[in-house]
């Protein structure tokens, strides 16, 4: 039996076994599985997020201008699938459109939070999954959040302030100076220790190049002293000194992209894909998803331990989240049924009452109908009495005319005899 404590031993190999050929093997395979990268752009509508995407790669992306009249804020992206010497790249470039146009700016980071966890929670949801596709799925999950400042020359803004705090522990930030060759070069020293200053007594953490692996240590040190970076964008070639160099060409001179005097647009591109990519790609991994994970398996009452600091059981959580969860259905149910009966007898008791209240109007109008019937049948023999009295009246009259008219004649046929 072997003891857990037991040292490690080291053993020489007495000749060549092969497996020095690993990182070769790794190497191999991801370059044929290809690698995926994805960039968040947040940053005021044209302030240049996608020239700066165009100059970054080299290339011509699609771009829709956005209009300053948006009312929400809303994220657009766009994947890509590029290839640099036998290496592939999918990239997506995720633009954040109508951000800073709203008067009400107070809820703009909202749904910038809502897809980053978004893109977690689709990982997640394939990653508990009983048949798992994790090495053909398209990762989506944010690797670097480039936040685009406008070039005031004074402070950052509240919305920037607030933007970034809500999304520091969610995703690596770059601050850039977007625009940077608006600002005078004294200017723009006093702009970044002010942005500096004001991250640091706001508590926002930006992405701090790692400096542990020796081979990008002084690089690193020497890039992260230069945040944020102050960058300036161009895909025009503009002939300098009989090269051709991307430029913006001004009526008192050029602005030449790749020159380190002018811009830091070399540095950004030369920390962000040359040096680490790998890394930004493992912290989110790592430090951002780790996180969102562990909360998000805490709320579903996962631990690591039971109360009895005993080894966590999958199974019995499983079990036990299901009988509570049948529990709380159960009494979900119950509470329903109640509800239901409860509602019933209000039913009832309301058609009771109703019912009451119409056989009182039908015995009301019952009532009526039997006392006008009552005065239409004492009016109807009224009538008839008059009726008769009438008639008895004409008879008379009548018996009266016929006998006086007799009477009259009489005397007039004993004059005819005379």
């Amino acid at each position: 039996n072997t003891n857990n404590n037991e040292e490690e031993r080291c053993l020489e190999l007495g000749g060549h076994v092969g497996f020095d050929s690993l990182p070769d093997q790794l190497v191999s395979k991801s370059v044929t599985q290809g690698f995926c990268f994805n960039i968040l752009c947040v940053g005021e509508t044209g302030i240049g997020k996608s020239t700066l995407m165009n100059t970054l790669f080299n290339t011509l992306f699609e771009a829709e201008e956005a209009s300053h009249y948006q009312n929400r804020v809303y994220l657009r992206p766009r994947t890509y699938d590029l290839k640099e010497s036998n290496v592939q790249l999918k990239l997506t470039v995720v633009d954040t459109v109508g951000f800073g146009d709203q008067i009400n700016k107070e809820e703009s980071f909202k749904p910038i939070v809502d897809y980053i966890d978004t893109q977690f929670e689709t990982y997640l949801q394939e990653e508990m999954k009983i048949k798992r596709s994790l090495f053909d799925y398209h990762d989506t999950r944010i690797h670097i959040c480039l936040y685009f400042i406008a070039p005031t020359g004074h402070s950052l803004k509240s919305l920037d302030l607030v933007t970034m705090k809500k999304l520091d522990s969610k995703v690596n930030i770059i601050p850039i100076i977007a625009k940077a060759d608006t600002i005078s070069k004294s200017e723009l020293h006093k702009f970044k220790i002010k942005i500096m200053s004001e991250l640091v007594s706001n508590g926002v953490q930006i992405h701090q190049f790692p400096t542990e692996d020796e081979a990008v240590t002084e690089i690193n040190s020497s890039m992260n002293a230069h945040l944020p970076f102050a960058v300036v964008g161009s895909v025009e070639e503009v002939e300098v000194g009989n090269k051709m160099v991307k430029a913006r060409l001004y009526p008192w001179g050029t602005v030449q992209v790749e020159n380190e005097s002018h811009c830091d647009f070399v540095k950004l591109r030369e920390m962000l894909l040359r040096v680490n990519m790998e890394d930004l790609r493992e912290q989110t991994h790592a430090r951002h998803y780790e996180l969102y994970r562990r909360c998000k398996l805490e709320e579903m009452g996962f631990t690591d331990t039971d109360p009895d600091n005993k080894p966590f059981s999958l199974q019995e959580t499983y079990e036990a989240k299901r009988k509570e969860f049948l529990g709380d259905l159960q009494h979900n149910e119950d509470d329903m049924r109640q509800m239901f009966v409860n509602k019933v007898k209000e039913t009832e008791a309301e058609l009771k009452v109703k019912e009451r209240e119409l056989h009182e109007r039908f015995e009301q109008l019952k009532r009526m109908h039997q006392e006008e019937k009552r005065n239409l049948e004492e009016k109807r023999s009224d009538l008839e009495e008059d009726m008769n009295d009438f008639n008895r009246r004409k008879v008379a009259a009548e018996t009266l005319m016929g006998q006086s008219l007799q009477g009259s004649s009489q005397p007039f046929r004993k004059d005819k005899k005379k």
